[in-house]
């Protein structure tokens, strides 16, 4: 099956969402909107990776909506979500779309760096994510990437999906969207809100 990469994109915190309320929480974000959910564990043992990969995969799939897995395409491969996001100390685009296949989601996060786009779309990533145009708990002292960047990127990569993440909310997503990128990826303007559905509804209508 073929998904459309783009609109909201949300990533999973273990440390805001609540562990016994986990898939709960997370399908609030779906019955919200969210198109994309990426799962994130990190400092996470991989067999507690796995079990909660395949719970969110029968949530995922219920919506309709992709599965990826942060730095780990084995596990993606073992219960069968549908890719892997990489970063900078992650797998190669080469050796995940190896194990994993030609239908295979990945995307890969090239924070502010162009010529890391340029890398990965030549090694076959589906997906491109730049961050962070704005200060973001997640990445604590990062200096913010400039809309500059954004629009560069939306010019040099006209026929791949680009996302922007980091420090995006419902008060500065119609700025973040004005570069040209087809969604933005969030953590804590979803899963830090106390209503999560509420939350994800509300920069989901941005896509509407």
């Amino acid at each position: 099956m073929r998904y459309d990469l783009k609109g909201l994109y949300v990533i999973t915190d273990k440390r805001l969402i609540n562990r016994q309320d986990f898939i709960k929480t997370v399908g609030k974000s779906l019955k919200g909107g969210a198109k994309i959910l990426q799962l994130r564990e990190k400092d996470t043992d991989y067999d507690e990776i796995v079990y909660i990969g395949k719970q969110l995969l029968r949530l995922t799939t219920k919506y309709n909506v992709p599965l990826i897995i942060n730095d780990f395409p084995e596990i993606s491969l073992e219960i069968g979500a549908q890719g892997v996001h990489l970063g900078e100390s992650d797998t190669s685009v080469t050796d995940a779309r190896k194990l994993l296949g030609d239908k295979a989601i990945i995307g890969v996060s090239c924070y502010g760096i162009i010529e890391r786009g340029i890398e990965a779309l030549n090694r076959g990533a589906d997906y491109l994510a730049f961050g962070t145009p704005y200060q973001t708990p997640t990445k604590p002292g990062r200096k913010p990437t400039p809309f500059t960047v954004l629009k560069e990127a939306r010019r040099k990569f006209n026929n791949i999906p680009l996302f922007a993440i980091g420090g995006i909310t419902g008060e500065n997503i119609s700025d973040v969207l004005s570069t040209g990128v087809d969604g933005v990826a969030v953590i804590t303007s979803v899963f830090g809100a106390t209503d999560t559905e509420g939350a994800t509804r509300l920069l989901a209508e941005y896509f509407e």
